[in-house]
């Protein structure tokens, strides 16, 4: 069974400084206020099937002191909408609500915690953030990379930091847990709390990560035009490349969003180039039957049609080959071969797509993810995150999410509506 325990700093024994607003009492939690794992009547019959999370939300007694707490932000890896908007409820949460002053920013991720880098912290107050939900990215800087961990304990030590909010993907949070143990190792009492960020929706034990509603909103945007390029032209082919390293939901809801895609390329589904059920085939089958085609790929995608050479990236993930140009090359090999005229557009938007501002949906979401997680971190919770499950908020322990990815499952009602939608063959192999 799943270990779904939240660690603890210790008793909470000051009283909260949340206070009714008009007649409107605070809706405060206590660990017995649970979420089930699952929510169907099978899954109750299951091993996890009396599995339940610790759900978000105020504590009437919480373990810091307010005046006297210093917290810190930090955010890692790629951008993805809605960093700024969680920058910002942090902030605004602390001081407004908590009465907590010493908020700092650490810039360029892991690095800011680093000393000898020379990224200065800066300070962060309501009226310095008040504004940047407007634009993408974070204003604290990224990078990618692992850090000494004792070099950003050291840190937080030197600096009196009590709480850490750490955002970023899988990566950042394999980090974040290194982190609360090294904390722990030493004797210290400093919470770290994570809000789980990626683009690509994959993260375990989660509805969705925030950003992506955002991110897919832009895919789909590019998908029309994709679309507009192919039908523009003879025998016209749209090839847009989508984010998604081992998981394919952007390239699964942009396809849906659309109803316009022909082929939809995702990880967790192989693909042949070659053969008679191969891609190439049906591709020349549907040019001839509609005269254009728009293919999505996702960036993991057919990544088994590479020669694998061991490289990684600075965050130690494994370097995929790039499917949409290789795609793009072996398309219009293929038909020149046969003397048949294609005209193929190729589309890369990913940056485009990481880099806008959070969309509506996603402001709202993130408000309350920085909600809950400053929350959880003054109640005393540590090496944990805050996320969404079954629609409420929930804790969810760091070591738990950070074994695994969330995917696409090929047997799934998820897949079954994309190959309704597209009339792509169920395999190509």
């Amino acid at each position: 069974m799943l270990n779904v325990d939240i660690s603890s700093l210790g008793p909470c024994l000051f009283r909260s400084p949340l206070h009714q607003i008009g007649s409107v009492q605070v809706p405060y939690k206590t660990e017995a206020d649970r979420i089930l794992y699952t929510n169907s009547v099978q899954g109750l019959q299951g091993e996890n099937g009396t599995l339940s999370f610790e759900e978000a939300g105020p504590r009437e007694q919480i373990f810091f002191d307010p005046p006297r707490t210093t917290v810190g932000i930090v955010t890692c890896g790629g951008l993805c909408p809605g960093l700024n908007d969680i920058i910002r409820g942090i902030v605004n949460q602390c001081y407004r609500q908590y009465g907590i002053t010493r908020v700092y920013g650490f810039r360029y991720g892991y690095e800011g915690l680093v000393q000898r880098y020379g990224h200065t912290p800066i300070m962060l107050r309501p009226e310095s953030v008040s504004q940047i939900h407007n634009f993408g990215g974070t204003i604290l800087g990224s990078s990618r990379g692992q850090q000494p961990i004792g070099d950003m304990v050291d840190t937080l030590e030197d600096m009196s930091v009590d709480i850490l909010f750490v955002i970023g993907g899988d990566g950042t949070l394999r980090g974040a847990s290194e982190i609360a143990k090294e904390i722990a190792r030493r004797g210290l009492r400093k919470a770290i709390v994570g809000i789980p960020k990626t683009i690509d929706n994959d993260i375990m034990y989660l509805d969705k990560s925030f950003g992506f509603e955002t991110a897919f909103a832009e895919a789909v945007n590019a998908v029309k035009c994709a679309y507009t390029e192919a039908c523009g032209a003879v025998n016209g082919i749209g090839l847009l490349k989508l984010m998604g390293r081992d998981s394919g939901f952007i390239a699964c809801y942009a396809a849906l969003a659309g109803s316009n895609v022909d082929f939809v390329l995702i990880p967790e589904v192989s693909f042949a180039m070659e053969g008679t059920t191969g891609l190439l085939e049906a591709l020349r089958y549907r040019l001839a039957k509609r005269g254009s085609a728009v293919i999505v790929v996702a960036e993991g995608a057919g990544q088994e049609l590479f020669q694998a050479d061991g490289a990684t990236d600075a965050s130690g993930n494994k370097r995929y080959g790039d499917i949409g140009l290789h795609l793009k090359d072996q398309i219009n090999a293929f038909f020149k071969a046969r003397r048949m005229e294609v005209n193929l557009k190729y589309i890369d938007p990913s940056y485009i797509v990481r880099s806008v501002p959070a969309n509506p949906q996603d402001n709202v979401y993130c408000s309350r993810l920085a909600q809950s997680a400053v929350h959880a971190a003054m109640a005393g919770k540590t090496s944990m995150l805050v996320g969404r499950w079954h629609n409420s908020f929930v804790h969810l322990p760091l070591d738990m999410v950070t074994h695994g990815r969330r995917k696409v499952d090929p047997h799934s009602e998820l897949w079954h509506a994309v190959l309704e939608s597209t009339g792509q063959p169920a395999m190509m192999t």
